[in-house]
């Protein structure tokens, strides 16, 4: 079975909310692995370039991640590189863990709303 199931085409019926649960569970599961893969190499990297305790490492990577911002200065310029390069990587996460949870939501409205417009046109041609 694939992580992330193919969505039904627009001829079949929306799924039952069971389904559709269980498909929001599945993408929320995938966006938080990507979030815990994006801490981990965070903690690592605060660590090995900005020469910072593991506890700071792991508060910069969650704030950055969070879009909140750094916490306190980095000395090496590696460190300074490093949280440059991770603060363009977390916002482009953000944006990906965005379109992984809202993708089925948006998917569930459109598909609905064609598939009553396809079944109306259907009746109404009977």
């Amino acid at each position: 079975m694939e992580l992330l199931t193919p969505f039904e085409h627009r001829g079949q019926r929306p799924i039952s909310r069971r389904l559709f649960l269980r498909r929001l569970a599945r993408h929320g599961g995938v966006a938080a692995l990507i979030v815990a893969g994006s801490v981990f190499v965070g903690t690592i990297g605060y660590h090995w370039f900005g020469d910072l305790a593991w506890i700071d490492s792991f508060l910069n990577a969650c704030m950055l991640l969070g879009g909140m911002g750094p916490v306190g200065d980095l000395r090496p310029n590696g460190g300074k590189i490093f949280a440059a390069l991770f603060a363009l990587y977390s916002g482009l996460i953000f944006l990906v863990r965005t379109a992984i949870l809202l993708t089925p939501v948006v998917h569930r409205v459109v598909h609905r709303f064609h598939w009553e417009s396809d079944q109306a046109k259907k009746s109404s041609n009977a």
